[in-house]
């Protein structure tokens, strides 16, 4: 199913919840303070624009309306029905939905999956209720639904708020949350287009409203506040396309952001790969803009939903104060912005503008004397300037400055400024002072110019809006497959499954690595010094000897690494210093291994780990002893394309030693993608790897491009199924969740 089809699969039917021509209230209440009572005033008082069912047992009217004993005692179609009944209604009133044709549910009720067993079973069977007649649910468990558009004016809530119309859609995996959000949207300004609670997912999940706002042109930038992923995969699908192909922005708060399962991980990958990681890696490949705290999510949403992305990193920060001005050059640098080199005709015509002790050097400080004039001028200057991407406009409030004129000064020049740089850029203000003058914020809000209370925070929402347009522009690159001697992987995998083991060997490491076209370097097993000996005598001096232990992780921690040995005696040295270490550290399924020694190259690790909530991972990085201390490696979700790989080498801090510090050689870069693409189809090929390190892998100048040093190799236990399965919609023993709407 491609992305197109998909779309219009997850978002069918959602219309007769968000768009709703008419809505029944099931459990509407007289008593003030109830939910019942608070969704039907919700609904007139917000203006929807049908028909609204009071649905009550006993009472002829609520609110004023006529109400009905039952669902099947209205009259006219119903396309929407909120529930708000006790638990135990619940099924019965979602079958008389079914029963009276109604095609949307919002349950609001309580008391479901999250309270244990007995929810969980009454859940179930309002989900095979709502399938088996083609119904469409939100919840259960949620605050409800909200669309601002004028054409519905639908609120079908408990919300306290409401919301002003705008262009974000947001949807929350927290009720309670939803609150907050909706108050602070109104607080900070922001408009919504659509707000959803989503409870507890039985039916409806964040992709299907990911696929339905994709389409819905009244949405124009995606909020989400996550708990879980239901199918990290699809969600990934959705959101490439949304971002790259739709150009609509998701922004994502995504709660557990602690590892504690990566304590017990087997390999560096593994320990590096925690479950926070993994969902930033996943959120990070397709675009998605994940934030700290919500409080960044509505700076970042103000930015988004108000002004379109910079073409570029450069900014231009007008201020009427130094230390402002200082403030926001030191956040652009450390954001990775730049300060614009202003052309010397910009800044002769800032001099005109300004008093001889202003500095006309991007930032451009106007001092305190500054006004509305000062700032029109110099706001239109700085923006007609073909150097300048963004501009972040900083106002300091003196005591003798007005700041709605300052603001409305602001706003002309802005204007006056785009239209001779003949192209779009952003503009973000910082209006600080005693007060922070509303109305002049108000001003710069109805010009949809955000404002920050602080510099800082305006630059970190540049930064995001300037890494979307740069993500959107990069290259996605393709997927790339090699010939490869996959039987004789098949066939060493099969073996080590078929004894009951979950380890590889490190020859049998070696030996897979080998079938996929991995350059490894020359090893061999051996019992004793006398083989080691001529293994070397063969391959040539100088060689390695290795402990080879599924159990250890960290061989130098046991003495389990003797390197460049150069004669027969140094070769049976270690061995018995060896053999001592691992008795004193009862390492019980201890052998040995002897290498060939590589003498030159960088290390760099080369991994992948599997998540049980986004699959397999991908990760390259600085490797040897310090990559867990340095913790310096970059993440990709797999599948990755071949310009997924190229960047990720290029990703970390320590790129400028693989580029030839000092007057090194630089390493082969190409043969560097190529492993990692090997890798990447390595794992396609045989998903249940749940752990490899290829570490070091000893990356070379081009000509000799690089081997593995060592390898270690996890599966997952045979009987299990890999959690890539319920991924795929095939049926798992591990009880993660495949529904069709995830």
């Amino acid at each position: 199913m491609d992305t197109e089809t998909d779309i219009t699969h997850l978002a069918a039917g959602l219309d007769a919840i968000l768009r709703p021509r008419s809505v029944a209230v099931v459990g509407a209440s007289r008593r003030e303070g109830s939910l019942g009572h608070g969704v039907v005033q919700n609904l007139l008082g917000f203006g929807f624009q049908g028909p609204v069912y009071p649905v009550h047992q006993k009472a002829d009217h609520v609110a004023s309306i006529r109400a009905y004993p039952t669902v099947d005692a209205i009259p006219d179609p119903v396309d929407l029905a909120v529930v708000v009944v006790p638990r135990t209604e619940v099924v019965s009133v979602v079958e008389a939905c079914a029963k009276k044709g109604v095609r949307g549910l919002v349950v609001i009720t309580a008391g479901f999956r999250e309270v244990g067993l007995e929810g969980a079973t009454e859940e179930a069977r309002l989900q095979e209720i709502v399938r088996r007649h083609g119904m469409r649910m939100i919840g259960p468990n949620c605050m409800g639904i909200l669309n601002t558009d004028p054409k519905y004016r639908l609120n079908a809530s408990f919300s306290a708020t409401r919301p002003r119309h705008g262009n974000a859609g947001f949807a929350s995996q927290s009720g309670a949350l939803g609150e907050v959000v909706l108050a602070t949207a109104c607080a900070v300004g922001l408009g919504v287009s659509q707000f959803v609670s989503l409870g507890n997912k039985a039916d409806v999940s964040g992709n299907d409203l990911l696929a339905y706002w994709a389409n819905d042109p009244q949405t124009e930038v995606i909020l989400l506040y996550l708990e879980s992923f239901g199918n990290p995969r699809r969600f990934a699908t959705l959101a490439r396309h949304i971002t790259r192909v739709r150009g609509k922005p998701i922004l994502v708060v995504k709660s557990g952001r602690t590892a504690q399962g990566a304590a017990a991980a087997s390999s560096h990958t593994g320990s590096l790969a925690g479950s926070d990681q993994a969902a930033s890696a996943m959120l990070s490949s397709c675009g998605v803009i994940r934030c700290d705290t919500v409080m960044q999510l509505f700076d970042f949403a103000l930015g988004f939903c108000n002004q379109p992305p910079p073409g570029g990193s450069r900014v231009a920060v007008l201020t009427n104060a130094g230390g402002p001005g200082i403030m926001a050059t030191d956040a652009s640098i450390q954001a990775g912005l730049t300060l614009a080199d202003l052309a010397s005709a910009t800044e002769q015509a800032l001099g005109a503008a300004l008093p001889p002790e202003a500095s006309v050097r991007n930032p451009v400080d106007m001092i305190a004397s500054a006004g509305a004039e000062q700032y029109r001028r110099c706001a239109a200057t700085l923006l007609a300037d073909d150097a300048v991407d963004a501009l972040l406009v900083i106002f300091v409030s003196p005591v003798v400055m007005d700041p709605p004129a300052v603001a409305r000064g602001i706003v002309a020049g802005v204007t006056e400024g785009l239209l001779r740089a003949g192209r779009p850029k952003t503009v973000l203000a910082c209006f600080m002072g005693r007060d922070l003058d509303d109305r002049g914020i108000a001003i710069l809000s109805e010009a949809k110019i955000p404002n920050y209370p602080f510099p800082e925070a305006a630059v970190r929402t540049l930064e995001a809006m300037t890494r979307f347009q740069s993500w959107r522009a990069q290259a996605p690159g393709r997927e790339v497959r090699f010939a490869v001697d996959a039987q004789a992987a098949r066939r060493l995998v099969d073996k080590v499954q078929a004894d009951g083991r979950t380890w590889l060997s490190g020859i049998e490491a070696m030996e897979l690595l080998q079938a996929y076209g991995i350059p490894t370097a020359p090893s061999q097993r051996v019992s004793g010094p006398d083989e080691a000996i001529a293994f070397a005598d063969e391959v040539g001096y100088p060689v390695v000897l290795k402990l080879d232990a599924a159990s250890v992780l960290h061989k130098s921690d046991v003495g389990g690494v003797k390197i460049d040995l150069r004669s027969p005696g140094e070769i049976k040295g270690a061995f018995w210093d060896m053999q001592a270490s691992v008795q004193k550290g009862a390492v019980a399924d201890a052998r040995y291994l002897v290498q060939k020694m590589v003498t030159d190259g960088t290390e760099t690790i080369i991994g992948a780990a599997q998540d049980a909530h986004v699959g397999h991972l991908l990760m390259f990085g600085l490797g040897g002893i310090y990559v867990e201390l340095m913790r310096d490696v970059a993440f990709r979700i797999h599948p990755i394309t071949d310009a997924d790989a190229e960047r990720m080498t290029r990703e970390i801090k320590g790129a400028p030693l693989l580029d030839g510090h000092r007057g090194a050689e630089p390493v082969d870069r190409q043969r560097l993608t190529e492993v990692l693409l090997r890798v990447n189809q390595l794992i396609a090929d045989f998903p249940m790897i749940a752990e490899m390190d290829l570490n070091p892998f000893m990356a070379q100048p081009r000509g000799r491009g690089g081997v593995v040093v060592d390898a270690r190799v996890r599966l997952e236990p045979e009987e299990l199924e890999p959690p890539i399965a319920s991924l795929r919609g095939l049926p798992s023993r591990r009880g993660l969740s495949s529904r069709p709407g995830e």
